[in-house]
């Protein structure tokens, strides 16, 4: 076990705890947008900035991507902290201004409009929905493209291998943005532009799962053909 400082109180956590975990053990809220614990911090949103102590001096950085160390003193509820969430909020509200979910994260911090040019995009490249592909479904069909220092682009993007997809729909439901969608009409969904037909359950009738997926899934797991002729709800 380790011991850290966050505001004042000292706090007990496994090695590898993340400051944004140790944070949450004793109830210090720390807004973040593209973090999920079930996924591998990213950083991307930097709306939980903090400050720490390093090098004797304290430093901004983000309290889902530093790793907690012995003896490390956290300030989440500093000026310069909270004047960086700001901006970062702000700069979100701009990209994506009609994103419910910005805005109550935003108004949360203090940020009502954002100072700067609003350019009404979508995707606010949160990586959320690249993770969720890559390491929980673990199809990978979402990935970032030129995302680094030596990208020949303005700005990183996603792509998407449709032939990689298994419809499944992680990805929209993790999007905080709304900018992927997911549409249901009668026997198919339509996701990334592509359409998946969807397994009819042998006793009530109801399509449940794209074939697809459950194609995939019964691969993976080495499951019999007719596995999944009924559906959860009448197994």
């Amino acid at each position: 076990m380790i011991e850290l400082t966050i505001d004042g109180q000292k706090v007990e956590v496994e090695e590898g705890t993340t400051v944004l975990e140790a944070a949450d053990k004793l109830n210090i809220a720390i807004p973040t947008l593209c973090h999920h614990e079930d996924l591998s911090p990213f950083g991307s949103c930097r709306l939980c900035t903090v400050e720490i102590r390093a090098n004797g001096k304290f430093e901004l950085t983000t309290a889902c991507t530093c790793p907690a160390e012995q003896g490390m003193e956290v300030k989440t509820d500093s000026v310069k902290a909270l004047e960086a969430r700001k901006l970062a909020a702000e700069l979100l509200l701009a990209r994506c201004p009609s994103s419910k979910k910005i805005q109550k994260v935003a108004g949360e911090i203090g940020v009502e409009k954002p100072r700067v040019e609003v350019k009404e995009e979508a995707c606010i490249l949160c990586g959320l929905c690249v993770r969720t592909c890559q390491e929980l479904v673990e199809v990978g069909a979402i990935k970032f493209i030129d995302k680094g220092l030596n990208r020949d682009i303005s700005e990183p993007f996603i792509e998407v291998s449709t032939d990689k997809c298994i419809g499944c729909g992680s990805c929209a439901y993790i999007c905080p943005t709304n900018f992927i969608t997911l549409k249901e009409e009668g026997d198919t969904r339509i996701i990334w532009d592509r359409v998946f037909k969807l397994k009819k359950c042998k006793v009530c009738g109801n399509y449940w799962a794209p074939e697809a997926q459950l194609e995939y899934i019964g691969e993976k797991l080495n499951l019999p053909p007719d596995f999944f002729d009924v559906c959860p709800n009448c197994k």
